[in-house]
């Protein structure tokens, strides 16, 4: 079996080529007698959905499922003088998950959310059209243990449209044309991946797939501990030290690096692509995709609010917290002082707010703390999340599609892959445009450029990849180029700017990431970027919120402490010399003050300017 895994292994890298596709729209390979193939044409697509893969037979699934349930049987209080009252600041996936398993058990879980609408990073809103514009482009993977559980939990399991089980790639030298990599069902993992091996011939030679296998050997042998050592090195340095082939970068890697982080791969920590390769190496389903059947909001967000409501907690929006006010006497929380003037006092006080607000709030009392120093070696990364609606229907995937371009990570064509967004007449696309700074290996700091600069780039780019299908537009100086056979034209936009979305998994960054677990006594830690293994993302998201739920009722049963995590030798020797200053707070209102993304205003942007002006710097020559 650890021969056949080593092998296999290299086939998430190299082999990523199971046919073609033109344009939008796919080329179905059809089997002939002879058993060579032909390429036909679909030029018309309707939404399907497939029935919800077998996600719940894999040790991962077992575990979440196991730790979701003690929060019901071991866990719960056992009598009321066990009951805690519970302030979580923020009300993104990790401040709902939390308050979800904390009602569970129980508790009394408040959540206060600075913005008029939940998610955090996964919130959308709709605009004067009426249509719902996302933070982000959201995917749910099979691999998702935490999300999964939490989907049966709340039984809106039929809110997730998966598709089917394949990824798709565009072809850089071969513009309008896609690759495809198909998972055979009824095969596991990791055979799956091991027939597509044998039927690889397109994108990398035998000799190149020989040079992959060797480096991913100690991953299958030693498992965790060699994979949480590579965190020291870029995704790129990782392969020129194992002289693994210069072409696996640009075939394969920066598609993987930009989907994971938004992040080129010589910025990219290793520890993420070999996380994540080794969850869908041992998972048949892991990477089979499902897209929300609706906004986050509505479709996500509200069962997780109802459910905490259902169970004695709330859940209040319109409701930023000022400062955290501590008890002169020991240093502990006294209360929340909210923007309002109100008091918020509780037993317990859980931060599910990111980073980079994080550290405008932790008082002058706690500054030389080495845990909380420690959160300065962390910073979101910066995102753009754009929707583009087009004048007629495009030839789409119902699926998402990895760009592989310089510019765009992944799109989807959400008019054919939502059931809330379908249209039978126009497109609308979402891309994620990265990466956009140059601490994700970019050149350029888009966040800064204006939403017409980033568009023009972007249809530039669509016409690049798509020459059949996009019209050369004087709108948009980009499509020069195009010629007649490009007809649709761009006829609304929006961009969103996410200045700090997840934390950057550059190298060396996993060691900082914090326990749930805190110095101060009934303070706990929520968030992505807290230390878990799923890394940055909406699972690392539940899972943070679950283990800092899990910290609190374990202290109120009177159980000994979860440990707080080993921390760095010399930021324990800096805190000592730290000159402590009082927290800066958070400035201004709307999405971008509290961490999350916007279509930006004028007085946002000057907000953003005076807040984070790294957005607006020039970048360093190298």
């Amino acid at each position: 079996m650890r021969t056949c895994k080593m092998a296999l292994s290299s086939a998430i890298i190299g082999s990523l080529c199971l046919g073609y596709t033109s344009a939008f729209a796919p080329y179905t390979r059809l089997s002939t007698s002879s058993g060579s193939s032909v390429i036909q044409n679909e030029s018309s697509l309707v939404m399907k959905d497939y029935p919800k893969p077998n996600i719940e037979d894999t040790d991962n699934y077992r575990f979440a499922e196991s730790m979701s349930s003690s929060f019901s049987t071991s866990l719960r209080v056992k009598d009321e003088s066990q009951s805690k009252k519970v302030a979580i600041i923020g009300g993104g996936l990790s401040g709902l998950a939390c308050a979800k398993y904390l009602s569970d058990a129980g508790h009394q879980p408040t959540v206060y959310e600075a913005r008029d609408v939940l998610g955090g990073k996964v919130s959308a809103w709709q605009d004067e059209d009426g249509d719902w514009i996302e933070t982000g482009l959201h995917i749910f993977f099979g691999a998702y243990p935490n999300m999964m559980n939490l989907f049966s939990e709340l039984d809106i399991h039929d809110r997730l449209q998966w598709k089917i089980h394949q990824m798709i790639f565009a072809m850089q030298e071969l513009p309008g044309e896609f690759t495809t990599f198909d998972f055979i069902p009824g095969i596991p993992a990791p055979f799956n991946f091991g027939l597509a091996i044998l039927m690889n011939q397109k994108m990398l030679t035998l000799q190149e797939k020989i040079q992959t296998a060797p480096p991913l050997i100690p991953m299958l042998i030693e498992g965790q501990p060699f994979i949480d050592a590579q965190d020291e090195l870029s995704v790129t340095q990782f392969m020129r030290k194992y002289g693994m082939p210069e072409r696996i970068n640009t075939e394969v890697f920066i598609a993987m690096a930009k989907a994971l982080d938004f992040i080129d791969p010589d910025k990219l920590s290793m520890t993420v692509v070999l996380t994540a390769m080794n969850r869908f190496l041992n998972e048949s389903n892991g990477l089979q995709m499902a897209f929300l059947d609706g906004n986050q909001p509505d479709r996500l967000c509200q069962p997780m609010k109802e459910h905490i409501e259902s169970r004695g907690g709330q859940v209040i929006t319109n409701s930023p917290i000022q400062s955290i006010v501590l008890n002169p006497d020991n240093d502990q929380i006294d209360h929340l002082l909210l923007r309002s003037g109100d008091k918020i006092v509780a037993d317990e006080y859980i931060s599910a707010m990111p980073v980079d607000i994080v550290k405008r709030m932790i008082p002058k009392k706690w500054a030389n703390m080495p845990y909380f120093r420690q959160f300065d070696e962390l910073e979101g990364i910066p995102v753009i999340n754009l929707h583009m609606w087009f004048d007629r229907k495009l030839k789409a995937v119902d699926h998402l599609c990895f760009s592989r371009s310089p510019l765009l990570s992944v799109y989807a064509d959400m008019s054919v892959t939502c059931k809330e967004y379908y249209d039978t007449e126009k497109s609308m696309l979402e891309l994620v445009f990265a990466p956009c700074s140059p601490l994700a290996g970019g050149n350029t700091n888009w966040i800064s450029k204006s939403d017409e600069e980033i568009i023009d780039a972007t249809m530039g780019e669509l016409a690049r990849l798509f020459p059949t299908e996009i019209a050369n537009d004087d709108a948009w100086p980009a499509t020069k180029d195009q010629g007649p056979s490009g007809q649709a034209k761009l006829v609304k936009y929006a961009v969103v700017k996410v200045p700090r979305s997840v934390y950057a998994a550059i190298p060396g960054r996993n060691k900082y990431r914090p326990s749930q677990t805190t110095p101060i006594p009934h303070f706990t830690m929520a968030g992505d970027w807290t230390s878990q293994k799923f890394l940055g993302s909406m699972e690392g998201a539940v899972l943070g919120g679950k283990l800092a739920a899990e910290v609190v009722a374990n202290r109120a049963l009177g159980n000994a402490e979860k440990p707080i995590k080993e921390i760095q030798s010399h930021i324990i020797e800096a805190a000592a010399t730290h000159v402590a200053k009082e927290p800066i707070g958070v400035k201004g209102t709307g999405a971008i003050a509290f961490g999350a993304g916007a279509t930006l205003r004028k007085k946002d942007e000057e907000l953003l300017k005076e807040s984070d002006p790294a957005q607006f710097a020039a970048p360093v020559a190298v």
